[in-house]
């Protein structure tokens, strides 16, 4: 683990090769598992106040679903979470582009200059999950299935999480934590030599 302010990182982030591969995959995080996005409580307000932005880029589903349910939900684990269109659906978020890619509408509405935020923060950070202590964060590598292609394109390509994930690791934590981080990444690298 390596320590920065009151984080600690999993050094799998250092170690893994990640890129997306959105073509092999179609968006498969954003389909498959349980529970919705998990959001940080002060997501909750932003997200309410984007939803009618974000409505248009919606599927009939998706806008049926938050119109019943809100943008989110509490999950079993007792975590705020995107909410999805049906149990064991998609997010109520996903639209499908012609190459049937499942994609974000806040994400769309976003990249449309509707909206100032890009999406909840779980999202942009994935595959890496956060996980709050009392005294600091754990960052780790989430390993899933669905992202086996993002692992084959990210060896290929030879990048790392961390460098995957620059800009939501920098929206996060900012860019003084970044560049500790990668301080940290080239001390781990040349150890392993």
């Amino acid at each position: 683990m390596i320590a920065i302010d009151k984080t600690l990182i999993s050094e799998d982030l250092l170690e893994k090769k990640f890129v997306c591969d959105l073509n092999a995959c179609k968006g498969a995080c954003c389909v498959a598992g349980e529970s919705g996005a998990p959001l940080d409580k002060d997501e909750l307000s932003v997200l309410d106040s984007v939803v009618e932005a974000v409505k248009p880029y919606m599927v009939k589903k998706g806008v049926k679903a938050i119109e019943k349910h809100g943008a989110y939900v509490i999950d079993s684990d007792g975590d705020y979470t995107t909410t999805l269109v049906s149990p064991g659906a998609e997010c109520a978020f996903v639209f499908f582009d012609e190459n049937k890619v499942a994609k974000c509408a806040i994400e769309q509405a976003y990249y449309e200059g509707k909206i100032k935020w890009k999406k909840p923060i779980s999202c942009h950070l994935y595959p890496v999950r956060i996980t709050k202590h009392k005294n600091y964060d754990a960052v780790n590598y989430s390993k899933w299935d669905v992202c086996k292609p993002a692992c084959e394109c990210g060896a290929k390509l030879d990048v790392p999480v961390y460098k995957f994930l620059k800009e939501p690791l920098i929206r996060k934590y900012g860019k003084d934590w970044f560049k500790q981080l990668e301080k940290s990444a080239a001390l781990h690298i040349k150890s392993k030599i």
